[in-house]
């Protein structure tokens, strides 16, 4: 057409819901990027209820780990909102958040009963808790890491995040967190430590926790 319609804001839309009524920038991506990421619950609604919440989302993350190939550095599931800290390989950044956030395969309920998961995030809270529509806020948010050193604030920053959300006073208290696999008291081979330890001679884990809580 020679002419375009102007975008006319819904009435009664936050400042926050216009701006996604405009043409979307496409996210910067090249193999080797580093984001850290964060998803929303839709509405600012719980995502995870229970214990069980917690660990299919784990199982879908190591899940699409292996299929995308990519690192993970740092994670932390909140409440109504996830962090990740990732590093791309061949697959690009969108691709693998709607592979998390979506997934295919809806048979979610065998998967349980197998205690594997292969199915998607979204049908399975719909599904367990009689929902529909998103579960998570529109477009997930990205902020490309291109400074190696600034690695070391985001997972200071996504560690600590149960502490400044007052739901523990240190942040190894906190069970959905990567924080304790680089302390070493267990692991459930999502998390590459390797990069960030590598900040601290010899891998010195005390070091990396003095770093993280100030002690």
């Amino acid at each position: 057409l020679p002419f375009s319609f102007p975008i006319i804001p819904k009435r009664g839309l936050t400042p926050w819901e216009r701006v996604s009524d405009m043409p979307r920038k496409p996210r910067i991506w090249y193999p080797g990027a580093i984001y850290h990421v964060i998803c929303r619950g839709n509405r600012r609604s719980d995502i995870f209820r229970d214990r069980e919440d917690y660990n299919v989302y784990l199982g879908i993350l190591g899940e699409r780990k292996r299929e995308c190939v990519f690192k993970l550095y740092t994670y932390c599931l909140m409440t109504n909102h996830v962090h990740l800290h990732i590093e791309t390989q061949e697959t690009d950044i969108s691709q693998i958040m709607t592979k998390i956030n979506m997934g295919s395969g809806p048979y979610y309920k065998l998967f349980i009963l197998l205690d594997i998961f292969l199915g998607k995030v979204v049908e399975y809270f719909n599904d367990k808790y009689d929902l529909s529509g998103h579960l998570f806020q529109g477009r997930f948010h990205s902020e490309i890491i291109e400074k190696d050193g600034y690695n070391l604030e985001v997972n200071r920053y996504i560690h600590l995040n149960p502490v400044r959300a007052n739901m523990v006073q240190d942040p190894a208290d906190y069970h959905w967190s990567s924080y304790n696999i680089y302390l070493g008291k267990h692991s459930n081979g999502l998390v590459d430590t390797e990069k960030i330890l590598n900040y601290f001679s010899q891998e010195n884990v005390q070091k990396y926790k003095e770093f993280i809580i100030g002690a």
